[in-house]
């Protein structure tokens, strides 16, 4: 991987949410349906920028804004660019 983040972004690999488009009866559900669809999203860090104000560390998962950073596809992985003050919190577990 040839991201290395600047200033105080941070580079993360989101991770897949689990898709329940279908009920147990067999119906199928459109996405806007879906309250997960507003809710902030899960990462795992992969490289942070070199800011004094970055909180969180290299392998970490973090909770997100779902609307924030950039998308960058490289090698066929997708990776999100966020901003440090877009991470909401760090998962302990």
């Amino acid at each position: 991987m040839n991201i290395q983040p600047l200033k105080d972004n941070i580079l993360i690999t989101p991770e897949k949410k689990s898709e329940k488009n279908k009920t147990e009866s067999g119906i199928f559900l459109p996405e806007t349906s879906n309250n997960e669809s507003e809710r902030p999203q899960i990462g795992k860090i992969i490289a942070i920028g070199d800011s004094k104000k970055i909180t969180v560390k290299k392998g970490q998962r973090i909770i997100y804004n779902k609307y924030s950073g950039t998308e960058v596809l490289m090698e066929g992985v997708t990776y999100l660019i966020v901003k440090n003050d877009d991470v909401l919190a760090v998962i302990t577990k």
